[in-house]
């Protein structure tokens, strides 16, 4: 599976299947930063092309380097914060 990146795409900042035709990321990353993924839902509804894609909640590096535009933590708390998560629960993220 891919995530679409290109804005000139119809697909942009969707999930595709691979291989895909346009720019996109791969799901499916030897650095197993994306072995668990959220989708945060930031511009998708309505998707305005070029405001940003593929923006979720992984794993973070093991040394916490910065992302490019997605917020990381560790595998156990990521762990954590899905299973204390409910239906209807959103996530604040602030700077």
């Amino acid at each position: 599976m891919g995530w679409c990146d290109d804005p000139m795409d119809v697909e942009y900042n969707r999930q595709v299947r691979l291989p895909f035709h346009a720019r996109h990321e791969k799901l499916w990353r030897e650095d197993h930063v994306y072995d668990l993924i959220v989708e945060l839902g930031f511009n998708d509804d309505p998707v305005i092309t070029g405001r940003g894609s593929a923006i979720f909640l992984h794993v973070a590096k093991p040394d916490y380097s910065p992302t490019e535009g997605c917020v990381a933590c560790a595998l156990g708390d990521l762990l954590a914060l899905l299973k204390a998560a409910r239906p209807g629960d959103a996530l604040r993220i602030t700077a």
